[in-house]
């Protein structure tokens, strides 16, 4: 018997690719928010879902909704403002709980929070359960284990091809514009640290081709560490735009650079905001098609000069319609299989390495 799967946030952009991923498995999930008139248009719309009116903000409103052994899905960002009272009530519920955060502040403080409880009541808590950041973990752990015991370090990069700055989301770009004054965390010598985002720049091998990708955040330096112990260093990296990488990173010195002033604030804004440009949403069906997902991880031994021990390429869907498909998957497994490594862990403790390969392969994400 199946548990329930309630999906809040399912009139946003996300959401809804989450949604049409679960109806096409054959799933009837709840879906939930606070705009009442959107949810039944939307539940009329699917046949007559079952929907629940709740404030995300609210835990005890939503808490009242939530059963022992449900499956909670949250895509209602951003995750720092919304995500704490969504994770919360789940907790409290003993709900297993997945989420689309690609925030890893976030995801961290998650993890400290509610990783005890979860264990001790049996659920699972899956944050960041999309492109950001399955596919990179997921590569690693591949290169890791190729390594054979001799890993001590790991390079991950994101890759897109195609047009990719019209094929990202206003939330996206948001969270773009936000992160360029924000640090990003890197495992170092056994700790986390935190650095300037776009701070380092490295080459990758990508399709035969050299591209550059500058230092972001990702969550394989928080889960990746307590899955392989021996590792000091790991390290993500975004190529998205591998010609503008060194750019960027001049940028990011700059935009941080101004928070020192006495106006620096309003510096900021000014150079941040052309980030925002884009189309409003997210992109089309039409347009995801043409914009595939790359992720390249590679496993070295940490010594300078020496040759790389692994390297794993994976390619997939687009990044949004990956993210809609993962999610979807993974509350569908959770649901009928609820035999999944309980506490707030990342994608390869939870399911274990084999089953989650083997899954992102059926939604098009496999090695190259």
């Amino acid at each position: 018997m199946s548990n329930r799967i309630i999906l809040l946030g399912a009139t946003g952009y996300t959401g809804n690719l989450v949604l049409n991923a679960l109806i096409r498995r054959g799933v009837r999930p709840t879906v939930a928010g606070r705009n009442p008139t959107a949810l039944a248009a939307l539940a009329q719309r699917f046949g007559g879902l079952d929907h629940l009116v709740v404030d995300a903000a609210t835990p005890d409103d939503l808490r009242k909704h939530l059963q022992r052994g449900d499956v909670l899905i949250s895509t209602v960002g951003p995750f720092e403002r919304f995500g704490f009272p969504v994770a919360q009530a789940a907790a409290d519920a003993g709900a297993h709980y997945l989420d689309s955060s690609g925030e890893v502040g976030f995801v961290r403080t998650l993890h400290d929070r509610h990783h005890q409880r979860a264990r001790e009541t049996g659920v699972v808590m899956l944050p960041a359960f999309g492109y950001d950041y399955v596919p990179g973990i997921l590569a690693a752990a591949l290169a890791i284990q190729k390594a054979e015991g001799a890993a001590r370090s790991v390079d991950i990069g994101y890759f897109s091809t195609g047009p990719i700055w019209r094929g990202i989301s206003q939330g996206t770009r948001a969270t773009m514009r936000d992160g360029m004054t924000l640090p990003s965390a890197r495992w170092h010598r056994h700790r986390l640290t935190d650095e300037r985002t776009a701070s380092r720049v490295r080459r990758f091998t990508v399709r035969g081709r050299h591209k550059s990708a500058f230092l972001v955040s990702g969550t394989e330096v928080v889960f990746l560490p307590r899955e392989f112990p021996a590792l000091e260093d790991v390290t993500v990296y975004n190529g998205w735009f591998p010609p503008l990488s060194r750019f960027i990173s001049l940028y990011s010195a700059l935009a941080n650079a101004t928070t020192r002033l006495p106006a620096g604030s309003k510096v900021t804004d000014a150079l941040t905001r052309p980030l925002l440009i884009g189309p409003q949403g997210g992109p089309s069906a039409a347009l995801r098609v043409r914009i595939p997902s790359h992720v390249v991880a590679v496993a070295s031994s940490g010594i300078p000069g020496t040759a790389p021990l692994a390297e794993v390429h994976l390619e997939g869907p687009n990044p949004y319609s990956l993210t809609g498909e993962l999610i979807a998957w993974a509350a569908h497994h959770i649901a009928t299989h609820p035999d999944v490594t309980p506490g707030v862990v990342g994608p390869t403790m939870a399911f274990g390495l084999d089953t989650l390969q083997t899954n992102c392969a059926e939604l098009g994400l496999i090695t190259v």
